[in-house]
């Protein structure tokens, strides 16, 4: 195979998502809150939580299994596992070694990337490179949380807004023949941010690890700003205009920041993949959920093309174009 004309290619996804849901009616038993302002403020309606006997990997597992199962692939077609997580299962081996012995492989590589909401699209555009080179051809390319463990919820300011679940994609090297494939791909990190959105902590800094804090206003301002400049970049590096696009599958942290990006990149709402309505924000997981969403229902055709876009903690933030 020529390596100039290598694309990877998406032939599968898969999600997971556990059976507890937790709706905004459930929690003023526990938080100064309710439906109204929950709703009003972030779009949130409900969101996954999973109870204390499952672990980030048993989602990520089965995620990777039903994106195996819509490609008609066996896992030993997999050289290469990325999981993107900020709740790993322990500090070290990574999650994604786990996934390994799990799915029953014993070739390949696997290994985690911490991007935080970032995730998904920091590994996809890192398996992309990876099947460029032309040393591996298949890859798994999982975003998985468990994100209620790490939540404070006493503070109604950030225990409304996240929830639990994990994403899929098998990720492909084909000929560039049909057009399908990953266009471009762009990162960024700002440590500068760092404070912004953290979890304080962890055997690194010598203290005990804390829970999720949160400069709401600030993350929103610098979100609309950097994921419309992001998308822009791809768009330029891929020679199309944003009214090529068909689709956009961004993160899904708060109905506000989705409907001001569409705004600012002149976009239609309705080109908006949307679930953080039932999901709230999962993190890593939310931009693979949110596609295999749209792919099982219809919405995304072969040939669409779709804009991929996250930010996260760091900041970092990044953008993928793709047509599916």
């Amino acid at each position: 195979m020529n390596n100039n004309i290598r694309r990877s290619v998406i032939v599968g996804t898969g999600s997971a998502l556990p059976a507890n849901i937790v709706t905004n009616i459930d929690l003023p038993s526990r938080l100064d809150t309710s439906d109204e302002w929950i709703v009003e403020r972030t779009g949130i309606r409900a969101r996954h939580i999973a109870p204390a006997e499952i672990k980030t990997s048993d989602l990520a597992v089965e995620a990777a299994q039903n994106a195996l199962a819509a490609a008609g692939l066996p896992a030993e077609a997999i050289d290469l596992i990325i999981v993107a997580t900020a709740t790993p299962d322990q500090i070290f081996p990574a999650t994604a070694t786990t996934v390994q012995a799990r799915l029953g492989l014993t070739k390949g590589v696997a290994f985690d990337i911490a991007a935080v909401c970032s995730g998904f699209i920091y590994a996809l555009t890192v398996a992309d490179s990876m099947l460029r080179t032309g040393v591996y051809q298949r890859a798994l390319v999982i975003g998985a949380e468990i994100f209620s463990r790490i939540l404070d919820w006493e503070d109604r300011t950030t225990a409304v807004l996240f929830g639990d679940g994990a994403g899929a994609v098998v990720l492909e090297a084909q000929e560039w023949d049909s057009g399908r494939g990953i266009l471009a791909a762009r990162l960024h990190s700002d440590g500068r941010y760092n404070d912004m959105l953290y979890v304080p902590g962890g055997p690194g800094s010598g203290e005990e690890p804390g829970k999720v804090r949160m400069s709401g206003r600030e993350v929103f301002r610098h979100a609309v700003v950097n994921l419309s400049e992001v998308v822009d970049e791809v768009l330029v590096d891929a020679g199309c205009a944003a009214s090529d696009i068909d689709w956009v599958i961004p993160h899904q942290a708060n109905a506000r920041i989705l409907d001001a990006t569409a705004r600012r990149l002149g976009l239609p709402p309705e080109k908006m993949v949307v679930t953080v309505d039932a999901h709230a924000n999962t993190s890593a997981a939310s931009v693979p959920l949110a596609l295999d969403g749209a792919v099982r229902d219809g919405r995304i055709k072969a040939g669409d093309l779709c804009v991929l876009e996250a930010m996260g903690g760091g900041f970092t933030w990044g953008a993928v174009l793709l047509r599916f």
